[in-house]
């Protein structure tokens, strides 16, 4: 029952979507939209068969994926590892969480040209514009994740006498996963945000470089190409970083 259900689950999810880009086809087609400004979407994918016949889709693709990747790593990690530091020392989480209260919620891009003053208009400035959207999620999903543990947990750690590493890697690390996942599915989805801005700024390659080329240029199907792109890697992501969950997580249940 249990199968059925999800399968109608999933043919709902596929057929929402398709259903909107059919009465998009048609009303685009029957002129009761602008199709200047909202090109229909056999419009769309002839484009990009353009933009990949060109490598100009691919090229950018990788690009801005690269620069993901980085800044994911470079924020992610030292976010990680703080979040559980903070989660198993209070201390350091008295110390420490007032400054990441008060710097979360600063936009991120507006600092974005402070970054370009100090990092230059190279590849380091986007990478740091996504790590810093990637640390504030990664770090405080972290650090609740280890707080809401059961204290018995780490009582029971503490009685067998074990290291402050030993708790860090088989007490805190394991019972903050579901927090953590949570916190870099949202890092991912700020870092897509992050790198499309920081390009169409300070970049001559990536998706965002594209998008807003292609509004200076006036090449609308070309805009909403890139804006499809997003769309699809943000899907893909949600896609892998849920498997990834059910295999690090097995015990967890999904309502």
């Amino acid at each position: 029952m249990n199968r059925g259900l999800k399968g109608y689950e999933r043919a709902i999810g596929i057929l929402t979507p398709l259903g909107l880009l059919l009465l998009w086809e048609a009303a685009g087609r029957l002129g009761l939209i602008d199709v200047r400004f909202f090109p229909p979407p056999s419009s769309i994918v002839h484009q990009i068969g353009v933009l990949i016949a060109s490598g100009e889709l691919l090229d950018n693709t990788l690009a801005s994926l690269r620069r993901l990747a980085l800044g994911m790593l470079l924020g992610g990690v030292p976010a990680l590892l703080l979040g559980l530091a903070m989660g198993i020392s209070r201390p350091l989480r008295v110390a420490i969480d007032p400054l990441i209260s008060a710097t979360y919620p600063i936009p991120k891009s507006a600092i974005l040209p402070l970054v370009l003053l100090i990092f230059g208009l190279g590849e380091l400035s986007k990478v740091v514009m996504v790590a810093l959207g990637a640390f504030y999620p990664i770090v405080i999903n972290t650090m609740v994740g280890v707080v809401n543990l059961d204290r018995i947990y780490l009582d029971v750690g503490h009685n067998f006498r074990a290291s402050r590493w030993q708790v860090f890697r088989t007490i805190a690390l394991p019972g903050a996963l579901p927090s953590i996942m949570a916190g870099i599915k949202l890092a991912a989805g700020m870092g897509l945000i992050l790198i499309a801005i920081s390009e169409m700024v300070a970049s001559n390659d990536g998706i965002g470089f594209m998008i807003w080329n292609a509004w200076q240029v006036l090449t609308v199907d070309t805009m909403y190409v890139g804006l499809l792109v997003i769309a699809i890697l943000g899907f893909v992501f949600s896609i892998v970083l849920d498997e990834i969950e059910r295999r690090l997580i097995p015990w967890k249940t999904n309502a």
